[in-house]
């Protein structure tokens, strides 16, 4: 993808958060590559590898979950083992691996013991200590880019403190009973079990938690320490790099065929529009824009304006409104909705495109993100689980114009805020950069249960409310408006109706949920604090002017248990 001299490696053994652990150390410009946990660590795959990261997992040492290649031991590279990585180490490397009598989930406390330990990991302790920021770490490292290539100086001044105590963020139900020869305890989680773990000789270390996570406190110093105060990592990644890269893979891809994209007006599938028009000739990229009547409120003209100013010729709209909500007739449950739509979407796309007169030889393009494959159980090994399918990623039409080679991905190991940086680069408007994220489903996952253009079009009205509404508050903290500081808003329709007053008559209406989060990456998510008056007058706002919607909430829950849409 890139010309690179060194690299991180992750072993992803199926955890959700496994390529979150990959952005989050780009992010300190270091470049990494994510393999499956179990795959041939030959000497090709090594080469350049600066230190190997063992990914989560929701499987269990003892049960189903996949070792790997034992050349991992045997390397001389650093190794860093996160929850599952790290109870694979102890078991491979003769410790023992035990369920725990309680589980140990969401933010626990740690503490740890920074004294006694040997110099070679004095570095790593460091990150856990508060009194060192985040950018004293990074600054240990090589800040200078390729040119230079001096070793990770020390960090200044450090005096490791006798103890510090953290919240870190976890999420397992096995735990170490034993660890393996060489290791020692350096961590101990609130209910008396192991949190970290370093060998005494080795450049190996663990955490029985997710570093990578924006809950865990002290995360992004743990990673930062790991690349640079033990791998010697050098800052060489950058975005303009990896745009580099995937230009030149869409022009090998495409070559002289037609590139169609299938574009549903949001986020992702605009920056990869964006990119096809600034990577290919324009003639050969067609854009085509399926108005599915499951759409946000003046969706299509919003969405044609943006393309065109992008520079979009070939741009095919397409009204199938009628067909989508016929095929959605009667259907409640969530996955069979998602099915319907993903191999609806295929169909008329084909349709549409014989109608063209394009090649069989054309490709075909999607914004599809890393979150979509994770969610979808398509993560790059074998362990991933379905959480649920995305239109453009569980169709079994789509699965197969994947494994026939007809699809290019180029946001595919991407996450949200990675691919706005990207579309800044690219030049794409911030109006349209700054846009909340829309499931390719569109409404069809914010209407709980059978799907009808009536309920379409009280939830377009509905919604609408809100979304102006974030965007003409101000936020509390005075840096821009509510819709700015959330990441995500939404409404959703419940197949619920409650009774209510309006006037002098009795009303029997809708029940509308309002969620607004805020999040990184979507792979966790905060409920955003509404100042209580906002909530009250939006709601007010909301049953005054959609006669059918009798009753509003406002959604609390957290990512996880919860994810962010409900459908």
């Amino acid at each position: 993808m890139m010309n690179k001299t060194e690299k991180m490696l992750i072993l992803d053994f199926g955890s959700q958060t496994t390529a979150l652990i990959g952005r989050r150390i780009r992010e300190f410009g270091v470049y990494t590559e994510i393999i499956a946990g179990d795959a041939p660590l030959t000497e090709a795959v090594l080469n350049g590898v600066k230190g190997v990261i063992l990914s989560g997992s929701p499987e269990s040492v003892y049960g189903e979950g996949i070792a790997p290649d034992k050349r991992i031991y045997e390397c001389g590279l650093p190794l860093l083992g996160i929850c599952y990585g790290l109870q694979r180490m102890t078991t491979d490397l003769g410790g023992l691996v035990e369920p725990l009598p309680k589980v140990e989930y969401g933010g626990i406390e740690v503490e740890i013991k920074l004294g006694g330990q040997k110099a070679k990991h004095s570095q790593f302790l460091a990150a856990f200590d508060a009194a060192i920021p985040l950018n004293q770490i990074l600054e240990s490292g090589d800040a200078g880019g390729a040119e230079k290539t001096r070793a990770c100086e020390p960090l200044p001044d450090y005096t490791p403190q006798p103890a510090v105590r953290f919240t870190a963020w976890m999420s397992h139900g096995d735990t170490l009973t034993r660890l393996a020869p060489g290791f020692v305890q350096a961590g101990t989680s609130a209910s008396g079990f192991p949190a970290v773990a370093l060998h005494q000789e080795k450049p190996w270390v663990g955490v029985q938690f997710h570093p990578e996570v924006s809950h865990c406190e002290r995360g992004s110093e743990i990673l930062a320490a790991f690349a640079f105060g033990i791998c010697h990592c050098k800052k060489e990644w950058t975005m303009e790099r990896y745009v580099e890269g995937v230009r030149a893979g869409l022009s090998a891809r495409a070559g002289d065929n037609p590139a169609l994209l299938l574009i549903s007006g949001g986020v992702d599938s605009t920056v990869v529009g964006a990119l096809l028009l600034k990577t290919l000739p324009i003639e050969q990229t067609h854009l085509m824009y399926i108005d599915t009547g499951l759409m946000r409120k003046n969706e299509t003209q919003v969405v044609k304006k943006a393309l065109e100013k992008l520079g979009a010729k070939n741009l095919h709209i397409i009204n199938a409104e009628t067909e989508f909500l016929a095929a959605l007739k009667g259907k409640e449950d969530p996955e069979a909705k998602r099915k319907i739509i993903g191999d609806l979407f295929i169909t008329i796309q084909e349709r549409e495109v014989a109608s063209l007169g394009l090649p069989e030889s054309y490709v075909l393009a999607q914004g599809t993100l890393y979150t979509d494959l994770i969610e979808s159980g398509k993560g790059v090994g074998e362990k991933a689980r379905l959480i649920k399918s995305h239109h453009n990623v569980g169709s079994p039409l789509v699965d197969a114009k994947r494994k026939a080679g007809k699809i290019i991905e180029p946001l595919d190991r991407l996450y949200k805020d990675e691919v706005r940086a990207l579309g800044r680069l690219l030049g794409v408007d911030e109006d349209v950069i700054a846009r909340h994220p829309f499931p390719g489903p569109g409404l069809a996952v914010r209407i709980l249960g059978e799907v009808t253009k009536e309920k379409c079009d009280i939830l377009r009205e509905a919604d609408a409310i809100f979304i102006d509404e974030l965007k003409r508050r101000r936020a509390p903290s005075g840096t821009g408006s509510l819709y700015d500081e959330v990441w995500q808003a939404f409404a959703v329709l419940l197949p619920a109706r409650s009774v209510g007053v309006a006037g002098d008559s009795r009303k029997y209406g809708w029940t509308l949920a309002l969620r607004a989060i805020v999040s990184s990456d979507g792979m966790t998510a905060d409920v955003y604090r509404f100042p209580m008056e906002d909530l009250l007058e939006i709601s007010g706002m909301i049953t005054n002017a959609v006669k059918e919607i009798g009753r509003v909430t406002y959604d609390i829950s957290s990512k996880p248990p919860a994810t962010i849409e409900w459908e």
